[in-house]
């Protein structure tokens, strides 16, 4: 079967434009801090948002649930009495930022980035702790929702196992890592750190919508 044709939208970029591929895409928002980006799946429908604006459309899921109507019975709707975070990279490594929002509203509670050069399991795994604090500080009993079982990994061992290497263009990050492994070697914590269902619910809340 061919591959299903994409077309993508950069607003924000080294040169902003409609692209017919990742790789086009790719070049001209690697290393652009706050790049906006998202694909479409029709040149009319890329045109449509490029005319527009990426906040019409950054928000919006970019799949529904995929399984039975048994599965969705046998997983149960998500808390709601939560926080959900996720992380997007332009690369790998690349331009990186992570957020977390209320679960229920979308209303985002905390943001971080864009780092000039990151990963996205950095992202996934900075997020999860920096909700950690923050539903410390307001000693909040909700729940995390994270889409990265990766992430969830890192933070029970309490180390994040990235192979990215230490340099001057990503300093601000390393620190940020430095001071999250910290964090959860200095801190006992009773939040529930749960897999959000993509496939049952859709797109995490906290989503970029990029994808």
């Amino acid at each position: 079967m061919a591959k299903k044709r994409k077309f993508y939208v950069v607003w924000k970029g080294k040169k902003p434009g409609i692209y017919e591929s990742w790789k086009d895409c790719k070049k001209s928002i690697d290393g652009y801090a706050g790049a906006e980006y998202k694909s479409f799946e029709s040149f009319d429908v890329a045109k449509k948002a490029y005319n527009g604006s990426y906040a019409d459309f950054k928000g919006k899921k970019k799949s529904a649930p995929t399984l039975s109507k048994q599965e969705l019975l046998k997983i149960g709707q998500p808390n709601y009495h939560s926080i959900s975070v996720d992380a997007a990279s332009s690369g790998n490594p690349g331009v990186m930022e992570y957020q977390g929002v209320d679960t229920k509203t979308g209303k985002k509670l905390f943001k971080q980035g864009p780092f000039p050069q990151g990963t996205n399991n950095i992202g996934e795994f900075l997020a999860i702790v920096h909700g950690l604090a923050f539903l410390k500080e307001r000693k909040s009993d909700r729940l995390i929702y994270t889409d990265s079982r990766t992430a969830m990994s890192w933070v029970r061992k309490k180390k994040c196992n990235t192979k990215l290497t230490a340099s001057a263009k990503n300093a601000k990050l390393f620190n940020l890592i430095q001071r999250a492994e910290d964090w959860l070697n200095k801190n006992q914590y009773n939040t529930v750190i749960v897999k959000w269902e993509t496939k049952a619910w859709g797109e995490i809340p906290a989503d970029f919508g990029r994808k």
